[in-house]
């Protein structure tokens, strides 16, 4: 039994990477207990594997407690989540969301309950669903792809998800579900990670845990990760997905400066072998979130070189966002 105690919004300023997408905040409904008996974070890139029964904190269903959690934190997108099929999370969720909108937030809906999807789909929402997809999973997706977009954060994870079969049948199942995006997520490779994968695998697939961990500890980890990777981008497009999640634009951010984010971190992306570059490209996208102000028209009065505080080097780079079509 799952013991939900009355708490205050637990919301936390994190700068993480989802999915080449930058996150500044993170605010969860309630803690970790009960269905499902493991998920997969994201952020944190690991297995969190979740007791049965116990007593957890869930935040309030008031929106304006939320609200004035969240618009106290950093700028930023906010990852949300995860939902909760108990009656107390949903309305907690559902509270958090509105709040999220009302201060102004791009919202990532990690794992969200049908139910608590926000009355109003779109606008500053994106589900972003993370896991080994079940059936549980796919008809979720589908009922959140009906009011806004979204797509599966799929953990490649040599010897389980990084097959090939598994693959083909993830995006093809993901495209029928109304997925925008199947983005990959490669799983820490730590050893508490690892144990955690085969926590995983064994309460998933019971009596598979002798041969996976020794698929987990003593194979070509990386070869396979990389060649998973290596495959997704041409199963992305043969099945019409992208391979990473959309940025959604919350209600008080000026459009031009998040288009400009979103190709940012993508050229950030393609370009992570220079690391350099790439921590200067993401910095400015912090700074674009922090701005405040539509930039455009300062890239088209010429002065956008006397209010940018990062390298020049990348400056050119961030006129071009703010202005032209995507890199």
């Amino acid at each position: 039994m799952t013991l939900f105690v009355p708490g205050d919004p637990l919301v936390r300023a994190v700068e993480a990477d989802l999915a080449g997408r930058r996150i500044a905040v993170r605010a969860f409904p309630c803690g970790e207990a009960g269905p499902p008996t493991f998920r997969f974070d994201p952020v944190e890139r690991r297995m969190i594997l979740r007791p049965a029964e116990a007593r957890v904190e869930v935040g309030p269903a008031d929106v304006l407690a939320w609200r004035r959690a969240i618009g106290r934190a950093p700028a930023g997108p906010v990852l949300l989540g995860p939902g909760s099929a108990d009656g107390h999370a949903r309305d907690c969720a559902r509270a958090a969301a509105q709040g999220a909108r009302e201060a102004g937030r791009a919202v990532y809906l990690l794992d969200p309950d049908p139910a608590a999807l926000p009355e109003e789909g779109g606008g500053p929402f994106a589900a972003v669903f993370s896991g080994v997809p079940d059936e549980a999973v796919w008809r979720s997706l589908e009922a959140a792809s009906r009011r806004m977009p979204s797509g599966l954060l799929l953990p490649v994870i040599p010897g389980w998800t990084a097959e090939d079969s598994l693959l083909e049948a993830v995006f093809a199942r993901a495209a029928l579900a109304g997925a925008l995006f199947v983005a990959a997520i490669p799983a820490a490779d730590d050893g508490d990670s690892r144990r955690r994968l085969v926590a995983a695998r064994g309460i998933a697939e019971p009596g598979s845990e002798e041969a996976f961990f020794d698929r987990v500890h003593h194979g070509d980890w990386k070869g396979e990760t990389d060649r998973a990777l290596e495959r997704m981008p041409a199963l992305a497009a043969r099945a019409g997905l992208a391979c990473r999640p959309p940025r959604p634009r919350g209600e008080g951010e000026p459009a031009g400066n998040v288009a400009a984010a979103a190709r940012l971190e993508e050229l950030a992306e393609r370009g992570a072998g220079n690391e350099h570059r790439a921590a200067l490209l993401r910095s400015a996208v912090r700074w674009l979130d922090e701005v405040g102000r539509d930039l455009r028209p300062v890239v088209a009065e010429g002065n956008f070189g006397r209010i940018f505080p990062f390298d020049p080097e990348i400056a050119p780079d961030v006129e071009r966002a703010l202005t032209g079509p995507p890199p």
